[in-house]
């Protein structure tokens, strides 16, 4: 129940912040393809962050990792598998 809930109320902030720049919902497709893509990237940066702040080796995670999560696995160097 808990990630619905989490859901909900990022919707609800989106939805917020939607309001207040003026963009009317269900966006424009471009906007909802920008916006997309900030999620993608910004569900990146609290493992970065606490990778760096951990002291931890943070090239390797970016380049797998993280462009596997936002690029997918097509882009990736791995082998899909049968």
């Amino acid at each position: 129940m808990k990630p619905y809930s989490v859901s909900l109320g990022a919707g609800l902030l989106v939805g917020v912040i939607y309001a207040m720049i003026g963009v009317r919902s269900p966006a424009p497709p471009i906007i909802a393809l920008v916006d997309l893509a900030g999620m993608l990237l910004g569900e990146q940066l609290v493992p970065i962050a606490q990778r760096l702040f951990a002291g931890v080796e943070t090239t390797r995670f970016i380049q797998q990792d993280c462009a596997r999560h936002v690029l997918g696995r097509l882009l990736s160097n791995e082998e899909d598998g049968p």
